[in-house]
């Protein structure tokens, strides 16, 4: 039998999120951190531990089948992977930022400027679209200490909290893109590692859509069950169970994380009690 081999980022903001996803999808792991290669023992699948920025070759080159990466890097490298999934953690964005104590108007501020980044593919695009004339400095490492040394006028880097950029005196101006790691396949995959793949990204399905959402339960006057029913946003129907108090019910369903407030104040305003609330493991539909 064929083994999917997936490349993920050997050090860096990935890894851990990536291992974790893995675990969570019933993958056996050991530490990967020291070994080039990791053999996974209850799923078909070869893991590739490598640089983040050599990963989109080996991609294209078909070494690797599959890579949890930045999407920011794939633009960057102009990949022509197949991104597969959003994996919703390791979430950034590509920034151009100058120093704070600049007086910034719009982007035009940076006609005639330098400006430093370690994505000057990503970033020539960006200023030609928007009609900007500047010189583009690409280097590797520490991008943002490029104003302190004289080097450049603003940089273009990746940005998280912004604490990096405050700490040297920056202040974010533009945002050129926004990024998170994705699922991506190797062109053209096809065959039993395609398979195996599918097989993989319908396990991170299933835990990326347990983590966005919330098990609900709740005790329910029977006269109220249609009008707390038409609440709920459930896959298909909320489960009714009758309770020994007579003339209630429980009702059982499933809420998205990000509506849950409001959707909590409309039930208890439509009658629902004894809310509680469970974090769900696995969602399979």
């Amino acid at each position: 039998m064929q083994r999917l081999r997936l490349a993920v980022q050997k050090s860096g903001r990935l890894y851990d999120g990536s291992l974790d996803l893995l675990k969570e999808c019933g993958i056996k792991l050991t530490n990967g951190r020291d070994q080039l290669r990791l053999g996974v023992s209850n799923f078909p699948l070869d893991i590739l531990f490598l640089r983040n920025g050599d990963i989109p070759k080996y991609l294209q080159d078909g070494v690797a089948d599959a890579a949890i990466i930045g999407e920011n890097v794939l633009i960057e490298k102009q990949s022509d992977a197949e991104i597969l999934e959003q994996l919703g953690f390791s979430r950034c964005r590509l920034s151009i930022a100058t120093p704070r104590h600049i007086e910034y108007s719009d982007i035009k501020y940076l006609n005639a400027k330098r400006i430093a980044t370690s994505y000057p593919l990503t970033l020539e695009k960006y200023l030609n679209d928007n009609g900007i004339e500047a010189s583009i400095h690409s280097i590797s490492g520490s991008v943002e200490i490029a104003p302190n040394i004289g080097l450049a006028d603003a940089v273009c880097d990746i940005v998280s909290s912004g604490s990096t950029l405050f700490k040297n005196g920056l202040e974010e101006r533009e945002c050129i893109l926004k990024s998170e790691a994705v699922l991506a396949s190797a062109p053209q995959l096809s065959g039993e590692r395609r398979d195996i793949l599918d097989k993989l990204l319908f396990r991170m399905q299933s835990v990326l859509r347990a983590r966005s959402h919330k098990y609900v339960l709740m005790n329910v006057p029977n006269s109220k069950i249609r009008e707390v029913s038409s609440i709920l946003p459930v896959l298909k129907s909320p489960t009714v169970l009758p309770l020994a108090m007579e003339g209630w019910s429980s009702l059982h369903s499933v809420i998205e994380e990000n509506k849950f407030w409001d959707i909590i104040d409309r039930l208890k305003s439509a009658g629902a009690e004894d809310i509680l609330i469970i974090p769900i493991d696995k969602m399979v539909i």
